[in-house]
């Protein structure tokens, strides 16, 4: 029995791309599952997009909201915008109202990760604020436990909670995902996929 796994998200930069191949990666390691990436479609006119400076060649087609209810599992990537997901995946989620009236995505596994470009910026907040989101759709939500050894690093600044991995950025964008960045995004995939196939099992 295939378990199916979703990692949407949506990268301006890039590091959230980054950080999705990740959770991908950890998601690929469970046995019997079959993992997809897509992202979000970008909401800026492409002229301003260019002018500063968004990732537009971004390999991963974009998703259609009628897809959703084809996972087990779905990861959901945001970036913050003052504490709270982009506009472009609450403008994708804002459209699945047909979805929740069905009740197609209950049961599914939900579970986010996120960027900031501080290490106080809303990593929490935007992950929890989520949650809102998923619970109304009834997903079972899924964060990191703390069996993920990553979550317990005093030796560097590093993103990630037991609410979802996440990554600083810096006020620039120069800072890339740390590997223990990517270490907790790809114990974060794997626990999800772990979670949706048991599920599906029972």
């Amino acid at each position: 029995m295939t378990t199916r796994i979703l990692v949407l998200y949506y990268s301006m930069y890039g590091h959230m791309e980054v950080m999705a191949n990740a959770e991908a990666e950890g998601a690929r390691q469970t046995p019997d599952t079959e993992v997809t990436v897509k992202r979000v479609p970008e909401l800026i006119p492409e002229d301003r997009a260019l002018e500063v400076g968004v990732k537009l060649d971004q390999p991963a087609p974009v998703a259609e909201v009628e897809e959703l209810p084809q996972y087990d599992g779905i990861i959901f990537g945001s970036p913050t915008r003052f504490g709270n997901m982009t506009a472009q995946m609450r403008n994708f989620l804002d459209q699945t109202g047909r979805l929740w009236l069905n009740g197609d995505l209950i049961g599914k596994v939900g579970s986010v990760f996120t960027s900031t470009a501080t290490q106080h910026g809303g990593q929490e907040t935007t992950i929890t604020s989520f949650h809102s989101t998923l619970l109304h759709l009834g997903f079972v939500i899924a964060g990191v436990p703390y069996s993920c050894s990553g979550l317990l690093n005093m030796d560097e600044i590093t993103g990630g909670s037991p609410y979802g991995a996440g990554t600083l950025a810096r006020g620039d964008g120069s800072r890339w995902p740390s590997e223990n960045e990517l270490a907790i995004a790809r114990f974060q995939g794997g626990h999800v996929a772990e979670l949706a196939r048991k599920l599906k099992g029972a």
